[in-house]
């Protein structure tokens, strides 16, 4: 309950952003994600009210018991949006899962979340299921996504190019960060997972 408060406080009343405020407590920027999204559906900002001072309180108001309802008698998701908002860009099942239990007081948990959505888009349409032989197929890409670095010397704040590269058979994954998507950073991309792989009896 203390990090949770202090994550509250530095985020909302110092205004600090969540990858600094994640450095500054020495967590994860996921961890400071999460309690900052448990305190948004629980309507907490900073400072909290008085009332949850005491860290019992808090912590049932963050992580209240659940419902006692049947499953059956639940509000069910919406499915059909659920799998419509997932093709937009940074849209993920974490994403509509928090905005599910924000609408419903009687939400389920995001493994029984998880494993419905899968379920239901399971029944869909087949799929084509491709078989890739080992060693034969390298599939590689940058994620659409660019992530922060900062420079330790100087503290100047980077935008960094994520490059994913993937073996076909075994779905053994490599991912890089790199200043641009230009031709001697591309090139290298290629050569550094073949040199890492190589490192690395049995994971090749």
């Amino acid at each position: 309950m203390r990090q949770i408060r202090e994550v509250l406080r530095l985020h909302y009343s110092v205004g600090m952003s969540q990858r600094v405020v994640a450095r500054s407590l020495g967590l994860a920027q996921g961890t400071v994600n999460k309690y900052l999204n448990l305190a948004r559906r629980a309507g907490l900002t900073w400072p909290l009210p008085p009332e949850l001072d005491d860290d019992a309180r808090l912590e049932t108001r963050l992580f209240p018991p659940p419902s006692d309802l049947p499953s059956d008698e639940r509000p069910q998701p919406d499915w059909a949006l659920v799998h419509r908002e997932l093709r937009r860009r940074n849209v993920t099942l974490m994403l509509l899962w928090e905005e599910y239990c924000d609408s419903k007081s009687d939400s389920f948990s995001y493994s029984w979340f998880c494993e419905r959505y899968r379920e239901w888009a399971g029944r869909l349409k087949p799929t084509l299921r491709q078989v890739h032989v080992a060693g034969e197929k390298l599939f590689v890409d940058y994620s659409g996504h660019t992530m922060e670095v900062v420079d330790g010397l100087s503290g100047e704040v980077h935008s960094t190019q994520i490059f994913v590269a993937v073996l076909g058979a075994s779905n053994y994954t490599y991912a890089e960060a790199s200043l641009s998507q230009s031709l001697p950073d591309w090139i290298g991309s290629h050569v550094r997972p073949f040199a890492f792989s190589a490192a690395w009896p049995g994971k090749r």
